[in-house]
C-alpha cells in the first residue's frame, strides 16, 4: 500500500503544465483518461483511502491543474440575486479542504495523500466501472464485520478481483 509518492503522473497529463481556470473534471487531460477508461476516484470521506489500496497497475493521477472557486453571492431582501463574485481560492485554503481527508486517513492509521494529485481508477475483477467495484467492495466489507483494519481488508479484496481478471 502506497501513495506512489516518487511516481510520476500519467503520462497524458505530462503534456500540460500551469494553472487553469477549469475545474478538475473538465481537464483535458482527465476527458482523455476518461475515453481510455479510467474513473475520478470517490472523493467522499468514507472512501477516501482507496487510491492508496487500489492495484498500482489499475491507478493513476495526473497533477492538478483546476482551479477551485469561492463563490460570493449577494442576495436582496427578497431573496433574489444581486451580485456574484468568483475568485480562485489561494494555496492555503485549497490545503484546508484536504485537511478533513488528512483526518480521515490518519483515523484509518493511513498516511496523507500527496497534495495536489487527482487520482484516477479503472475497475478490476468482472466489473466494467468503478462503482461497480465500489458496490462489491462495500458488500464483502459490510459481510467481514467491523474491522480495525478496514484498508488492509479492501486491499486484499482488490488485489484478489486484479488477480483474477
Amino acid at each position: 500500500m502506497s501513495w506512489d509518492e516518487d511516481g510520476t503522473p500519467h503520462p497524458l497529463a505530462q503534456r500540460r503544465t500551469g494553472r487553469s481556470e477549469l475545474e478538475a473534471d473538465r481537464l483535458p487531460e482527465m476527458r482523455e483518461l476518461e475515453v481510455l477508461g479510467w474513473e475520478p476516484a470517490p472523493e467522499d470521506l468514507r472512501r477516501v483511502y482507496l487510491p492508496y489500496v487500489w492495484p498500482p497497475a489499475a491507478r493513476t493521477w495526473i497533477p492538478d491543474r483546476s482551479t477551485h472557486w469561492a463563490v460570493d453571492t449577494e442576495l436582496d431582501g427578497h431573496g433574489h440575486i444581486t451580485g456574484v463574485e468568483c475568485a480562485p481560492l489561494p494555496e492555503p485554503d485549497l490545503r484546508d479542504l484536504d485537511r478533513e481527508a488528512d483526518e480521515a486517513l490518519a483515523a484509518l492509521g493511513l498516511p496523507p495523500r500527496p497534495w495536489g494529485r487527482i487520482w484516477l481508477l479503472r475497475p478490476v475483477g468482472p466489473f466494467t466501472t468503478v462503482a461497480a467495484v465500489l458496490e462489491h467492495l462495500d458488500a464483502v466489507l459490510a459481510a467481514a464485520g467491523p474491522s480495525p483494519d478496514l484498508p488492509a481488508l479492501a486491499r486484499a479484496e482488490l488485489a484478489a478481483l486484479h488477480e483474477s481478471f
